[in-house]
């Protein structure tokens, strides 16, 4: 299917420092620890799957590396082998969904659900192969960087993760500084990253913006509620990866599962690409995508055979790239090689698990509004016709509305459609695949009306 002129618009150039460009070792360190502590999720899946299992507290440490670790290997494997773009990888809220999911269901488990979801990511791994004119990811792909595609799936995962940004940064009336506190010590992280931020000079202050936000929270956090921080050289271990260990089954109804919830992750990475490609004025071939979709998916896999989470672009970091204006892959690379060094160490697990989470929701909140607003920035050169609007909007609010279902009700359905309603990027992606497909054909047959018509209202020639 040809790109419209739509298809190829993109945005203009907004970093200072380039996607090729290198900065000082110590500039990269700062950079990727602040890339670090935008990652939530890496801090606090591990422990909801300890949680929902009745995992160990050996356990769920193992969790915690491993998860670390498999994010520093998809993420050097982007930064500089394969896609060669500034793209952090985070464990995939969607696939924590299927894991509690699939593992709480009969004849499932740990070993099952991970046993699964390995199969369904070499499935992918087959079909990403990257091929420079032919391949399932490099037709995808577009789909996907159309601006719509590409703009409303970063919508709707920036309205998803809403869900966990003022909820966590208030937390519950259990929770330790409920909710003065977190509040308070949330508000300082949020205005410094927004100060820092708009500074009309100071580009180092920017560029750290988020790692002094945080920093600043957590100490005014501490002053008034304890922290864990005490326990970080306690227990001087090393986590050391271990094939399924969990045990080992599979079972193709999860497959199925599995393979449904990568398929969005992987939509929402394409989408991401090209606009963090736009943002550093780079072209962004077909064959490319693949590489760095391969990357992902292969990455996701070598991970879930030692009990980690498949990964995706993780949009906190998109929004902090934007934030910074730095968009050196040897940043990322740094962050990759810090979390696949480091997340075997429990002592740096401790470390940033004794983070806040008020702090860190607070900080992040900033960061989904900016990934919201680029977005939006990106439907800035599309031309609304009918059907665009149409593309635009019903997805989207269909998606959205996934996140007011019921708990009964969504308990009350086949586990493959409560997984695809509940997740609002698993639909808000099915839906836009399935229309734009549709718009095309359309199209298509128009066209060959078109023809058709034009054939037969052409004067025959009469021949003496």
């Amino acid at each position: 299917m040809a790109l419209t002129p739509e298809a190829t618009h993109r945005t203009a150039p907004v970093f200072d420092v380039g996607i090729d460009e290198r900065l000082p070792v110590s500039s990269a360190i700062g950079l990727g620890v602040q890339n670090i502590l935008g990652m939530a999720g890496l801090l606090i899946f591990p422990a909801l799957i300890g949680t929902a299992f009745k995992l160990s507290p050996s356990d769920t440490a193992y969790l915690y590396g491993v998860t670390f670790m498999t994010s520093g290997l998809v993420v050097i494997l982007q930064s500089v082998l394969l896609l060669r773009l500034p793209i952090v990888q985070g464990p995939y809220a969607g696939s924590l969904a299927a894991l509690l999911a699939v593992g709480h269901a009969k004849g499932g488990g740990l070993g099952a659900a991970f046993g699964s979801m390995v199969v369904a990511g070499l499935i992918w791994c087959v079909l990403s192969i990257p091929l420079r004119r032919f391949g399932l990811v490099t037709v995808l792909s577009r789909f996907v960087r159309d601006p719509i595609i590409s703009a409303v799936i970063v919508l709707i995962l920036a309205t998803q993760l809403t869900s966990t940004a003022l909820p966590n940064w208030l937390g519950t009336p259990q929770s330790p500084g409920f909710p003065s506190v977190n509040l308070v010590a949330g508000a300082v992280g949020a205005v410094l990253v927004i100060v820092l931020t708009v500074l009309p000079r100071g580009k180092l202050l920017r560029r750290l913006a988020v790692l002094i936000a945080v920093v600043a929270g957590t100490v005014v956090y501490a002053v008034f509620e304890p922290t864990s921080f005490g326990e970080v050289g306690r227990n001087v271990g090393v986590i050391v990866p271990r094939f399924f260990p969990f045990g080992f089954e599979v079972h193709g109804d999860l497959v199925l599962i599995f393979f449904i919830t990568l398929f969005p992750a992987i939509a929402e990475s394409i989408a991401t690409y090209d606009i963090v490609a736009g943002w550093g004025a780079q072209d962004l071939p077909g064959h490319r995508v693949a590489q760095g979709v391969f990357g992902e998916v292969l990455g996701s896999t070598i991970g879930a055979i030692f009990g980690g989470m498949s990964t995706l672009a993780y949009p906190d970091n998109i929004g902090l790239l934007r934030a910074t204006r730095v968009g050196s892959r040897y940043v990322t690379l740094t962050t990759g090689i810090i979390l696949l060094a480091l997340g075997g160490l429990e002592p740096f697990d401790r470390l940033l698990e004794a983070v806040p989470l008020p702090v860190l929701a607070a900080v992040g909140t900033i960061l989904f509004g900016v990934l919201f607003a680029s977005a939006i920035d990106v439907l800035g050169g599309v031309r609304w016709t009918r059907e665009n609007l149409m593309l635009a909007g019903v997805p989207f609010i269909t998606a959205i509305g996934g996140l007011f279902i019921s708990e009964p009700t969504l308990q009350a359905m086949p586990m493959t459609i409560r997984l695809v309603f509940g997740q609002p990027m698993i639909l808000g992606t099915v839906l836009l695949i399935v229309m734009k497909a549709a718009f095309g054909l359309r199209h298509l047959g128009d066209r060959e009306l078109e023809e058709q018509v034009l054939a037969a209202e052409a004067p025959v020639e009469v021949r003496p």
